[in-house]
Formats: structure tokens, sequence, C-alpha cells
């Protein structure tokens, strides 16, 4: 009897996504019980959760990422929660800025812009706990040896920023893989102007297993390319304007990179003659008048572990980071803006880029026009670039781009970027 051949079955059709549930206003929780209420209820519903986690006074980075949780997530949650275990016991944990009406004054208009779109999710929850609530058992410590439940990553908690501030990634790991317990989230999102934490928490989530995806997103920018931070409002206006030198310098070890300049020292070196020359410029300059800074650190890491570098010689990069202190005002005069606490504490700033031959070819900050980002190209530059798109073939980064174009800059935003972090 001859065999009549069957049609394959057919796969079941995939659900369809549930559509997000846009409520009129969203929920401000305190507790966490509250809070695990209304993420139950998303879970019944099908909904997805994108978590952005703050510390409050939040400008133009906190929302840009607000609104990438909003793309990829049915519900978004901001948490504000000004976390005490991640300053020392002389940093500004007393005057960090708090701007709660502001903060939700932005939130607010963030959902209406989502409202009407279809493709964007909405902001249901601010989480907005207590210290009490977060460390029910014991108040937190700031001292490096102090008593409680941490979670210490290391080594990467131990180098670059870490060594700066010895109890910092202590204090960020604990209260993340606390928001990250209660919130549960699909989603965590970070920003890449904070490079050295996104390591950590990527690194905590894998090795405790934690079922969240990390995602970061690219630092936003002033119009004269300094990276937006809640502390930048402590600058005032004689240090803001010298501020730009952390992005200087280290877009002058970019042109090093673009004239072929690969090991560590002699692109380091590129960045310290910018610093160094404008450290000799503000000295010289009357009390009253100048801006000092002192370096921190510049660091040239491999992007997969944050180890530094001897040399660029992988197809992979680097991570080119650095940290400067701007110094308190002298001699403040009447009528001057000297910033939020008037001037008189030290501003930390940090910054990073990715060194590799894409983003030499992007002109030293890699961006979706190629654009300068306000820097003034030293002289030369113009040279160099031509030189640059001449040896360059049509396509010959083609792929590459094609790739990286599916964001501002694909190794800020690409989950497999830096997945070994």
């Amino acid at each position: 009897m001859p065999v009549i051949p069957q049609e394959a079955p057919k796969p079941a059709p995939k659900p369809a996504p549930k559509p997000a549930l846009k409520p009129d206003t969203y929920q401000i929780c305190r507790e966490i019980a509250k809070f695990r209420e209304l993420r139950r209820a998303a879970l019944f519903d099908g909904q997805t959760l994108g978590f952005v986690p703050t510390m409050g006074a939040l400008h133009d980075g906190h929302l840009a990422l607000v609104r990438q949780a909003a793309r990829e997530n049915n519900q978004v949650c901001v948490s504000v929660y000004v976390n005490p275990t991640q300053f020392g016991v002389n940093e500004d944990l007393a005057s960090y800025p708090r701007t709660w009406d502001s903060d939700l004054n932005k939130l607010d208009a963030l959902r209406d812009e989502f409202k009407h779109d279809d493709t964007m999710g909405q902001i249901t929850a601010v989480f907005a706990p207590t210290s009490q609530e977060m460390f029910p058992n014991l108040p937190p410590t700031s001292e490096i040896d102090g008593q409680g439940s941490f979670v210490s990553i290391t080594p990467l908690s131990s180098v670059l920023e870490g060594a700066s501030r010895p109890i910092f990634f202590r204090g960020v790991a604990t209260i993340v893989m606390k928001l990250l317990n209660i919130v549960q989230p699909e989603r965590v999102y970070f920003g890449q102007k904070d490079i050295q934490q996104t390591y950590v928490v990527r690194r905590m989530v894998e090795d405790f297993h934690l079922n969240t995806l990390v995602r970061v997103g690219p630092t936003v920018r002033e119009e004269d390319g300094l990276a937006l931070s809640s502390r930048n409002v402590y600058l005032g206006e004689r240090r803001r304007k010298v501020a730009t030198i952390l992005l200087q310098a280290l877009a002058n070890v970019q042109y090093a990179f673009v004239h072929g300049k690969r090991r560590r020292e002699d692109l380091l070196i590129a960045a310290y003659e910018v610093v160094s020359s404008a450290q000799e410029r503000e000295r010289n300059r009357l009390p009253k008048d100048r801006a000092l800074f002192e370096v921190d650190y510049f660091s040239l890491a491999d992007p997969k572990n944050m180890q530094e570098l001897e040399a660029v010689i992988s197809a992979d990069g680097a991570i080119l980071s650095g940290a400067i202190k701007m110094l308190p005002v002298e001699e403040p005069q009447e009528g001057e803006d000297t910033g939020q606490g008037g001037g008189t504490t030290t501003v930390r700033l940090i910054d990073n880029i990715k060194l590799d031959l894409l983003s030499s070819g992007l002109h030293v900050i890699p961006s979706s026009d190629g654009s300068w980002k306000g820097l003034t190209p030293p002289a030369g530059s113009g040279r160099i670039r031509r030189l640059v798109d001449r040896k360059r073939k049509p396509d010959r980064f083609a792929r590459k781009r094609a790739r990286l174009s599916q964001s501002s800059s694909d190794w800020e935003t690409d989950d497999s970027s830096i997945e070994d972090a």
C-alpha cells in the first residue's frame, strides 16, 4: 500500500504581544509592598516592565533612558532614591541636589509625550522608598569596614572610580541588587557616562543569575560636549567654562589614535598634554578669575573586562575614560554665579569615549551625524579627516556602519558589546 505523504504540522501561531496599558496617571510608591502589588498586576496582564533607577535631579540624560525604556517595554518604572551607601564619609550626600517637584513635572511631560504614541509604553510607577524601607534592619554605613549587608563585585569595583571612591561601587551594587529584587524588571537602563558602573551591574546580574537584561544608553551631552550629570549644578559659571577640558583631553587622544598611535604611553600623553596646558593657563590667572582643577585619572581599558591595556591591538578597541576634580571657587565675586552650594565643594567630573577604527573615522566623538559635538578641531584636523576619508574605500566599513546605525553608537546600546563585563 503506497505511503501517502503527509504535510508537516504547522507550528502554532505566536500569540500577539499584548498592547500597552496606558493608565491616566502613575502610582507613586514609597512602600515595597505597594509596588509589588502593582508589579504582580502587570505580570498578570502580560505587561513588560523597563526600569530606570535614578537618584533624582533628573536631566535630559535620564529622560533619554526613560524614552528608551518606553520604546522597549509596555510599562516603565522610575526610581528616585538618593543612595547613602555610595557616598563616602566626606562626600556630598547632604548637599546632593533633591528636586522632587521638578522631577515629577519632567515625568509628567514624558507621559504626555507617550500618551498618543502607539509605539511607546508608558510610565506607570515612580518608586521613591525611604531608607527605612531599603535598609529595614541596619542603617547604612559609609565606612570602608562598616557593618551591614553589602554586595561587592571585585576586582571591577576596586579600580578607576573604585580606587578614588573605595565604597562607591559597594554601595551601587548593594542598592541596585535591592532594587532589582523589588522591581523585577525585564530590562534595566543605565547611561554610558557611568561606564564602569554598567560593567559592575552587568557582572552582578550575571554572577547572581538575576533575570533582567541590562541596557546601556548613550551619553547625552550639552552643546559644548560636557556630559550631563546631576552634579553639574554645582559648577557655576566660572568652573563650567573650564569643565569641558576633560572631553577635550579625550578627544586629543582620539586624534592621536587617528594618527596611528596605539601604545598606552603615546595615547595617554595626548590627554595629559591638554590638561597640563589648561592647568598652567588657569594658574596664571588671578584667583578671582580662575577655575583650578586636578586630574584624578586617565584610563585605557579593555572593553571586555575594564582591565588596563598597554596597547590597542585588538579589533575590539578600548574604552578611554578620565576623571577630573574641579576645585572650590576662589574669591567669589558679588553677583557671581558660583553654582549650587556657593562654589565651596569640589566637583568631580567623569567621561569616556570608545577608541576603535570606526570612531576614528567618525572624527572624535561617535554620533549619528559624525559631528564634532561643539569642539574646536585642533590645527591640522581637517587634513587628518581628509586623509582618513581618502584612504578608506567607500564600502570598507559599510557592514559595521549598518550594524551601528541601529543606535547613535552601537557599542553603547548593544547588549553583546560588553557581555563579558
